[in-house]
């Protein structure tokens, strides 16, 4: 089986910060704190998942086009 290269780690400071100004939100700087934690936890527990390495010969969900 052939293995793929593993993505580049999430910079989630950024990513909470551009929700916060998507969603129209105000976050303390205690909150934003907590979901930086909470993101990380959530990514160290789904890479095991994310490195697994898959049969290219398996079909790829399909992708809708309106």
């Amino acid at each position: 089986m052939k293995t793929t290269p593993s993505a580049p780690p999430a910079d989630w400071a950024a990513y909470i910060s551009q929700m916060e100004a998507v969603l129209a939100l105000e976050l303390d700087d205690a909150r934003r704190q907590e979901l930086l934690v909470q993101f990380t936890r959530i990514a160290q527990m789904a890479q095991p998942l994310m490195d697994l390495p898959l049969d290219p010969r398996l079909e790829i969900a399909g992708v809708y086009h309106a």
